[in-house]
Parts: C-alpha cells; structure tokens; sequence
C-alpha cells in the first residue's frame, strides 16, 4: 500500500486550477452579458422555484431546454463544463489510489461518465415518462462491471452526480460537489484517517486497549 506524501503541490495546483475556470467564467459572463443565456448556469433557481408537490418539471417547457435555438448550445457548453470539472477528481483518484496500476478503463469511465449523464438528464429533464423508459432501458440492459477496490464507487457516484447538476444547467453546484469531494477526498487520505485505533481519544471512542488487534 501506497503511503500518503505530501500535499502541498497537489492542492495548490488542485485550486489553481478552480480558480482559473471560475475567474474565467466570471469575466465572460461579465465582459459579454448576452452569453448569459447560453452558459448552464441557474437551472438550481428553477429547481427551487418548481412546486415540489407534483410531478412538474424543473423547466416550464420543453421549448425552454432542448428545442430552444441556444439548446443544444447549452448542452455542450455543460458537456464541457462536467469535463472540465471531472479532471480534478480524476487527479484524486491518481494520488489516493492503492492499486500498483491505474484501471485505464475505469479512469476513462471516470471522465466520461459525467458527460454522457449531462446529455441524458437534459433530454429527460421535461418528460417523467422518458424518465421512466430510460430506467427501463438501462434495466433491460443489465450491464455490470466490477470495482477493484469498494472506494471506487464514490469516484463513480460523484462522477452522476457531476452530470446531472451540469444537465440541469446548475454548473456552480457541478462545481462545489467536485471540489468538495476532491478535497475532502485528499485530506482524509493525507490523515490516514481510521488507519489505526491508536491514541488517547480513539482508545477512549472504541474502549479497546491500545495495541488491541480485534474484539473479544
């Protein structure tokens, strides 16, 4: 097992990195006011906006997403924007990862997921019945894949979970859920945390003696 090194190099390029893409999305929409309605930003206000004790859709109408004339260029800018912000967690999964080789297909999973979830949620974003077909499909399917390590299924849930706030055109909370999983991914590797029961308060936590393997 890879032991954790230091942080200092990642994290900092981890948040330029952020920083760059969100500085440059504020000048963008700053410096060009007009493109505003092309970037997929706000669909968490229409969320919010939505009565919660139906079945309504996020968005009043079809016409406003994927038949719109700017629709489809919203959809790729969100393609774009839940590629951009996967690369990041991609790097955790480079520095945390316990295996002695890289599972490429799995990375490619990774970076690939997002996007394809980002496309799906905006063409099923207005219809419950498509909803329901998709599940259908994806049931019919049947399709599995094994993880090496049960860790990877969290790359794999924040991957949909990208997709879907870029799908629904709420790309800041896109954002906030990578760098947050990305982080708090990165500190608690770099922690070790529950590596080992050693010390005062942990002792106290589980009443086991320190230096105890296993139960009784």
């Amino acid at each position: 097992m890879r032991k954790s090194g230091g942080l200092l190099i990642p994290l900092t390029l981890i948040i330029m990195y952020y920083g760059f893409w969100v500085v440059l999305m504020a000048y963008l929409l700053s410096r060009y006011p007009a493109i505003n309605e092309y970037f997929p930003i706000g669909g968490i206000g229409y969320l919010a906006a939505s009565n919660v004790d139906t079945f309504e859709p996020i968005y009043s109408s079809v016409d406003d997403t994927v038949l719109s004339p700017h629709g489809p260029i919203q959809l790729a800018l969100a393609s774009v924007g839940a590629l951009i912000l996967t690369v990041p967690v991609s790097w955790a999964y480079f520095i945390t990862s316990r295996a002695r080789r890289i599972d490429q297909s799995f990375l490619q999973t990774i970076i690939i997921l997002p996007v394809v979830v980002t496309g799906i949620a905006m063409i099923v974003l207005n219809s419950l019945a498509l909803a329901f077909s998709l599940a259908g499909i994806v049931a019919a399917v049947r399709f599995r894949f094994s993880l090496d390590q049960p860790s990877d299924a969290m790359y794999i849930f924040v991957a949909i979970g990208i997709g879907l706030g870029s799908g629904i055109g709420a790309l800041a909370v896109a954002a906030v859920i990578s760098a947050t999983f990305v982080f708090a991914t990165l500190i608690i590797w770099k922690l070790e945390y529950g590596k080992t029961l050693s010390g005062s308060f942990l002792t106290m936590l589980t009443r086991r003696d320190a230096g105890e393997d296993e139960y009784d």
